[in-house]
């Protein structure tokens, strides 16, 4: 008899074969993942740690990891991304990585002349076990008659959770590691944006600039990922969140997290409030008209200044645009992806417009995934239920649900082409990766100008598929 074939079962006791098959039924099936909806945990530490000035990412595990990660992150950012590897082989597996460990960041200190390294894990390092913080409090002591550079280590085995645990794990150790010593009052205000685009941070910079306000940005990847093109290649690139800084954060007036789903994490942003007892907003990603009115009262909280002039113009001009735009979007269906807080600032925003969200999806697993959904949506929402809400899903479940939905466009990075494509509709790109478009990296997001762009883009997508489906072809629509 075979498993795998219940069509040749033969069974002569009588009932047996009735008490088989109910066995087989109740036995959990496997579920694969097909084209997953997230990226893993080490690439959003990677990027984390290429946002401080200096800093050189180094990933403790396999070459093959460092060589995936650069690929995937250049296609996006169009800029040249060096990570260091530990480089670890079968034989490291049984007898640990610590001796390539050591061995790797001296190279980096030498080829690179690293002011810092950012040190995470790998799943190979974290499954045999290596005792990381043990190693590098070894090389500390053992090249201590070295100039060594600041180490920074954070824990990130991709089985456990997506880009953004990496992300936000990296900032954390960041800011644990290296903010231990309280400094007097500065004036500075300490923005910790998540994984925005840099044309989203040069935005934060300025709109702070406007409020009179010195930011500290950490990361801050708006020159060190697309930065200038220059005559001689530089090793580490231009640019990040400085070292003195980083540590004269503890001397801030008050901190600004975005993301909705971070009030059930550890952040950095609580480690300096329970340190420093330092004022936290933890507030929505800053996306559409709602999310950022939050953002500019906490600037107004926070300087005691009333939003600037030219950002309340912002605002008006968004508000018009709401208006002018809403006979080209008004009940259109929408299916929302991407990691979980871009998700969440999305979907508010889509429903300020008048798009109705049928499905939005994440493949991370988030706590408050849900609940952040439905409050974005209160009392605004159009049609008589909220959206389907998955996360931890993949493209196949994301796929087989929103067909069903027939949905008018996409919202999501570039791994819904393929949906896009099939049912014959917009796809609307944002977040990461987009490695099907050029600008990956100057996709705006945040703010009043953001919500401006990505309303102009949903608009002219929506023309543009009339236009194509229309055998006649209008020119003024």
């Amino acid at each position: 008899m075979s498993d795998n074939n219940p069509v040749t079962v033969v069974e002569s006791r009588p009932g047996a074969l009735d008490t088989r098959v109910s066995a087989r039924k109740a036995r959990p099936s496997y579920v694969s993942t097909t084209n997953a909806c997230k990226l893993c945990t080490p690439i959003g530490a990677a990027l984390a740690f290429r946002g401080i000035e200096g800093c050189v990412p180094f990933l403790h595990g396999s070459q093959g990891c460092a060589t995936y990660m650069r690929r995937y992150i250049i296609s996006h950012f169009r800029e040249p991304m060096d990570i260091a590897s530990s480089s670890l082989g079968e034989k490291h597996a049984i007898y640990g990585g610590g001796p390539n460990l050591k061995k790797g960041i001296l190279n980096v200190m030498g080829k690179y002349g690293a002011k810092i390294v950012g040190v995470a894990t790998t799943c190979l390092t974290e499954t045999i076990g290596d005792d990381v913080p043990m190693i590098l409090k070894e090389f500390r002591r053992e090249f201590s008659d070295l100039a060594l550079p600041h180490i920074v280590f954070a824990s990130t085995p991709s089985y456990s959770g997506t880009h953004m645990e990496g992300w936000h794990a990296a900032v954390r150790a960041t800011v644990e590691q290296l903010v231990t010593d309280k400094v007097s009052e500065n004036g500075t205000v300490n923005i910790m944006p998540g994984f925005v685009s840099p044309a989203d941070i040069r935005y934060l910079k300025e709109i702070a600039t406007d409020f009179g306000i010195r930011p500290t940005i950490l990361p801050d990847i708006s020159e060190t990922l697309d930065g200038q093109a220059l005559e001689d290649y530089e090793t580490i690139p231009s640019g990040g969140t400085s070292l003195e800084a980083i540590r004269e954060m503890s001397g801030a007036s008050a901190s600004i997290e975005f993301g909705r789903t971070l009030s059930c994490l550890e952040t950095a942003g609580n480690v300096l409030k329970k340190r420093f007892d330092m004022p936290l907003y933890q507030i929505g990603m800053p996306i559409g008209l709602r999310e950022t009115d939050r953002f500019f009262q906490a600037l107004e909280a926070i300087t005691g200044r009333e939003t600037p002039q030219l950002h309340q113009m912002e605002r008006g001009r968004l508000v018009d645009a709401y208006i002018d735009g809403h006979k080209y979007v008004s009940g259109l269906k929408a299916v929302v992806y991407g990691e979980a807080d871009l998700v969440i600032g999305l979907t508010s925003f889509l429903v300020e417009i008048g798009i109705r969200p049928v499905l939005v999806a994440t493949g991370s697993k988030d706590k408050v995934f849900k609940q952040a959904i439905e409050e974005v949506c209160k009392g605004i929402a159009l049609g008589a239920s909220l959206p389907a809400i998955r996360e931890g899903v993949d493209f196949f479940d994301i796929a087989e649900e929103a067909e069903g939905l027939k949905p008018d466009i996409l919202v999501g990075h570039a791994k819904g082409y393929k949906m896009a494509r099939e049912w014959n509709i917009p796809l609307v790109r944002a977040g990461f990766p987009n490695h099907d478009r050029f600008g990956g990296q100057r996709i705006l997001h945040l703010g009043y100008r953001g919500a401006q762009s990505l309303l102009d883009r949903i608009i002219n997508a929506i023309i543009e598929k009339k236009q194509a489906d229309s055998p006649i072809g209008y020119w003024y629509i």
